[in-house]
Order: C-alpha cells, then structure tokens, then sequence
C-alpha cells in the first residue's frame, strides 16, 4: 500500500506541455479548445488594449499621454498580428496551400492591418482618417462573450433569423425599394428643398422609419402629403419584421417546450 508523503509531487502527475511553440502561440491568440488561462488572460489584456487605443480619438486635444498611448497600443497591435501571420498555417491547416499569404487578406486581418497603418509616421497625415476604423477592433470584444454559446435561447434566436431570413429578405427589400420611389417623388416634388437625390434618400429613411429628425422636411401641400403617407407606410413596414420574427420565435419556443415534456 502506498502512502502519500505530504509536499511530495508525483513526477508522473506533471505532463509537460509537448506543443510546438507556435502551436502555443496559435491557442493563446486564437479561440481553440487548448486556449487555456494563458489565452483567457492574453483576451481580456487585447480587450483592454483596444479599449485604451479609443480613449486618444474622444478628444482633439493634444496631450503627451495620448501619444504615449497611441505608441504603447500601437505596438500591441503590431505584436498581435505578427502572432496571428506566424501562426496562420495552425489556422488554415497544414494542408491548405499558402497560409502566409492567404492570412493577410482575411477580413479580421484587414482591420487589424487598418488599425495599425494610420499611426505610423511613414504614412501622410491625410492617412489619419484611417484611425476611425480602429474601433471596429472594438468587435473583438465580443470574443469575451463566447460563453453564450451554452445557452439555449442564443441557439433558438440564431434558429430563428435562420428560419425566417427569407421573409425578412422581401421585407427589407420591400422596405428599400419604397425609400427609393418616395425619394425620387419628392425629389421631383420639392427641388428647392431637396438639392440632391441623396437628400431625399435620407429623408425617405427617416420619415418610413418615423424618425423624423426635423433637418430636413416638406413645405409644399403635396410634398407634406407624401410625408403622411411615407410615416403611416414606415409604421406597418417597421411592424412586419416584428411580427415575423415574433411569430417564428413563439413556435421555435413552443416546439421545444413540446420536445421537453415527450422526454
């Protein structure tokens, strides 16, 4: 019989980790099954990163801190792809043909890329522009929100927009289309008060959305007359959507409560 000897560790019982290291790498900043807390942690350190590299866009004065910032996160950025491009042949298989270059022009590659070039000095200072897109980085966020998957009721919406694409497809278009002849009707209606075609897009959005923002409007009789009708059009166009995916949402609901009492 073998007795245990308290502070002994069985040399057995630690099972070095054997994965090559850009297999490591590759866990650690991708989502895979072997990301472990080392990956977790690198997650939550990218999430705060991405937040911190907003905080200079919120302001347009000049201080040395956001300088400071905009270098550190910077080369955060720089490090997490340089990782992601090393390790994309983990990402793509071994098999898949050309991981390196195909890595490059995928779209998360793209945006990180766009989040990186309009903070180089090399670039023109036209190129400022770009760190708008920065914030799409921010969707990264949603990575921390991986745990939902577990949940029932995300698998049942996710069945539900599924279920009901085609419906909301010929709504959405419906809905488009409408905009469109709205606003080549009052286009023609009210030239002086809509410049452009465009202007009148805008207003046949917000008007069938019955946002009305009030910076752009009607003045003429029939001009205001198609405004009525485009607000009372918007309320059962806004409704349909609604209602579909209401309707589809019960009985996916329904029919897993029917599922849950036969077993």
């Amino acid at each position: 019989m073998k007795t245990k000897i308290s502070g002994y560790h069985n040399p057995d019982d630690r099972k070095p980790d054997k994965r090559p290291v850009r297999k490591i790498i590759y866990d650690m900043v991708e989502f895979t099954e072997n990301e472990g807390k080392i990956g977790r942690l690198y997650d939550y350190f990218m999430i705060a990163v991405i937040l911190i590299s907003i905080i200079p866009l919120t302001t347009k004065s000049d201080i040395f801190l956001f300088h400071v910032i905009d270098r550190v996160t910077l080369a955060c950025f720089i490090i997490d792809y340089l990782l992601r491009l090393v390790t994309a042949d983990y990402k793509y298989g071994h098999k898949s043909e050309f991981p390196f270059i195909r890595y490059p022009f995928t779209f998360m590659a793209i945006i990180d890329l766009i989040a990186i070039l309009p903070s180089l000095k090399i670039l023109d200072s036209g190129f400022k522009l770009l760190r708008v897109f920065r914030i799409v980085k921010v969707f990264r966020v949603f990575r921390i929100f991986k745990i939902i998957r577990y949940f029932k009721s995300v698998d049942v919406i996710r069945y539900v927009f599924k279920k009901a694409r085609e419906p909301l497809a010929v709504v959405s278009s419906l809905a488009v289309a409408y905009i469109l002849v709205m606003a080549l009707l009052v286009f023609h209606v009210e030239p002086n008060t809509f410049h452009s075609y465009l202007d009148a897009v805008y207003w046949a959005t917000v008007s069938l959305m019955t946002i009305g923002y009030g910076d752009l409007y009607t003045v003429t009789e029939f001009g205001k007359m198609i405004a009525i009708i485009s607000s009372f059009v918007g309320v059962a166009i806004v409704a349909l959507p609604t209602g579909i995916i209401t309707a589809v949402y019960m009985n996916e609901v329904n029919q897993k409560k029917e599922e849950e009492k036969e077993d």
